[in-house]
């Protein structure tokens, strides 16, 4: 059987951050909006409660609030020559599932890029020379500057009341923020969190170097806030249990603890849970979208969603694939280069040194998921590309996020993986070893893309999304700077002992170690079709009542957590829809 609802102003796929406050802004407006989420309801209450949800077993090492690869999952390959395979076991990246998606396990780290990411292309040619960019690197503009998103990053950061410190205010460089960051129009809207005995010896050492320490700005909340919505953040307790986890004490940003309660009061929303969308349904002429087609596992029967408007909030990588499946802007061909959708799949290039101290004690246990302090002496805008032989860069961090007994156990290269020895080693190095990371860009290249699998199939019988990616020379060589800089600040720090973990040359990427959830592009956004398959407020070229938001709009990865751009950028659109797109619908460029 299949059934037809009734027509709905808009439809919303996906109830993570992005689909939340684009729900929500919308409601405002009285529009009609139906909400469809794949993965079942989760609140606070009852889903994140004490003590079931510091179960390091079922949620740290078992992933119980991520996509099941046998529900959904891709096939991912390393170049055009090799067979994809369907990535089976959950590894290096960890899509969320359910009502907030990713955004309930997360860490919290919430930046804004530097003001050259957005114009990367140009800012690397006027600077450096157009001959400084690999001939296979894809690199482009996103079409909009750090100036016009400020006001809509400065909302998303009082929204979710995030905790940090300010570091250029109304064009002042404010003492103990990072100098670096773009300029911003007021300070966060909470104070730093309390930082750990590591970060501290790690700032004191990096100022003493030359270098400008600042708190990591975080989605943890160090003090209680209300936002606009009226939603409460307590204050973090500092128990270790973010990343991988719901946050049992209203404490960490998330739609759930942010949005969805007051998202909810408004009659004129609704969503279901267990609604996997299968297409965006296209107009006989290609040029609009006439609503959705998904699958109700309740009912197991496929239902037809008309409306007006389609808003794609899924995660990164599943909104490029419903694109492919329903014909939104032409797929992407790497040989040609021809086609946008899929285009510029990236990802993001980190390493890191860890530290052992026989007579420090650190205390990893009380901490929170973005706790730690940061320096940005090496970003985007600090390096000079053409004498260093890379385009890209780094922020780096000293600071622990848990101190759980599974992940959270640090021991020297050489111990055994279990027994006596290993015991030993436990009992040594618990709560005396850190590590210094980099976390960095990620360009775009030709031949890194996403596209419709030939061979795989999902439940539904549609083609898996492919991904094909490998890591260049530019980033290795990147990742390969960052160390020598951290391993001169390590060595500094004197540990008795440490060991560093970064891509070196020739370096293949696998997928069985996990990374970062940050994967980004395919869905890009820029400033003409003929290079991007979105314009600069997230809308389809072809479908102008299309949008598309979230981490797949990013031509290239940025050197920070995407969070905080996609939030901005969710309330960028939004904003265009409200007062652009419904007084007049149509392209808005």
């Amino acid at each position: 059987m299949a059934r037809t609802d009734t027509k709905r102003d808009v439809v919303i796929v996906g109830l993570g951050w992005t689909g939340a406050i684009a729900g929500i802004e919308l409601a405002k407006e009285g529009l009609d909006i139906l909400a469809l989420e794949r993965g079942p309801d989760r609140s606070t209450v009852p889903d994140f409660k004490y003590p079931d949800v510091i179960d390091e077993l079922r949620f740290g090492i078992r992933y119980g609030y991520m996509q099941r690869p046998k529900k959904s999952t891709l096939t991912i390959r390393r170049s055009l020559d090799e067979e994809a395979m369907p990535y089976r076991r959950l590894g290096s990246f960890l899509p969320g599932d359910g009502v907030g998606g990713a955004g309930i396990h997360w860490n919290g780290q919430t930046w804004r890029p530097q003001a050259q990411e957005y114009r990367l292309r140009t800012y690397v040619e006027e600077t450096f020379g157009a001959d400084a960019i690999p001939e296979d690197m894809t690199i482009q503009d996103w079409g909009v500057t750090a100036e016009e998103l400020e006001p809509y990053y400065d909302r998303f950061e009082y929204m979710a009341g995030i905790s940090g410190q300010a570091g250029v205010v109304n064009g002042e460089t404010i003492e103990g923020g990072n100098p670096f960051e773009p300029n911003r129009s007021r300070d966060y809207p909470l104070p730093p969190l309390a930082q750990q005995p590591d970060s501290l010896h790690f700032a004191d050492v990096a100022r003493q170097m030359g270098y400008h320490p600042f708190p990591r700005p975080a989605a943890n909340a160090s003090a209680p806030h209300v936002n606009e919505y009226g939603m409460q953040l307590g204050p973090c307790n500092y128990c270790g249990f973010c990343a991988r986890y719901g946050c049992l004490n209203y404490s960490k940003s998330s739609p759930q603890t942010c949005v969805l309660d007051a998202l909810k009061r408004y009659e004129n929303f609704n969503y279901r849970v267990n609604s996997e969308v299968l297409r965006v349904n296209l107009a006989e002429d290609g040029q609009t979208a006439t609503g959705v087609t998904y699958w109700d596992a309740e009912a197991e029967e496929e239902v037809t969603q008309p409306a007006d408007i389609v808003i794609l909030a899924a995660y990164s990588i599943h909104n490029v694939h419903l694109m492919l499946l329903s014909g939104i802007g032409e797929p992407y061909n790497p040989q040609t280069g021809t086609g946008t959708t899929g285009k510029n799949y990236s990802y993001q290039m980190n390493g890191g040194t860890t530290m052992f101290f026989n007579d420090r004690q650190f205390n990893p246990f009380v901490a929170a998921g973005s706790s730690g302090m940061s320096i940005n002496d090496f970003g985007m805008e600090q390096i000079d590309y053409a004498a260093e032989g890379f385009i890209g860069g780094s922020y780096m961090t000293c600071g622990h996020s848990n101190g759980q007994p599974i992940r959270g156990i640090a021991v020297p290269e050489g111990t055994p993986n279990w027994g006596a020895d290993w015991k030993q080693a436990v009992g040594e190095h618990y709560g005396h070893s850190t590590s210094l990371g980099s976390h960095g860009s990620n360009m775009s290249y030709r031949d890194c893309y996403l596209d419709l699998d030939p061979t795989y199939t999902d439940p539904h019988g549609r083609p898996l999304l492919r991904l094909t990616f490998d890591w260049k020379d530019n980033d290795i060589r990147m990742t390969q700077f960052m160390r020598q800089r951290i391993e001169e600040i390590v060595e500094a720090m004197e540990p008795d002992s440490w060991q560093s973990s970064y891509k070196e040359d020739g370096a293949t990427y696998d997928v069985r170690p996990y990374q970062t959830t940050h994967n980004v592009g395919g869905a890009i956004m820029g400033e003409s079709p003929q290079t991007s398959s979105i314009n600069r407020f997230q809308q389809a070229w072809g479908q102008h009542n299309v949008f598309v938001l979230g981490a797949s709009s990013f031509p290239q990865n940025i050197q920070y957590n995407p969070t905080g751009a996609v939030g901005a950028l969710a309330y960028w659109t939004t904003d265009a829809i409200v007062n652009q797109y419904l007084p007049n619908p149509g392209p808005l460029v």
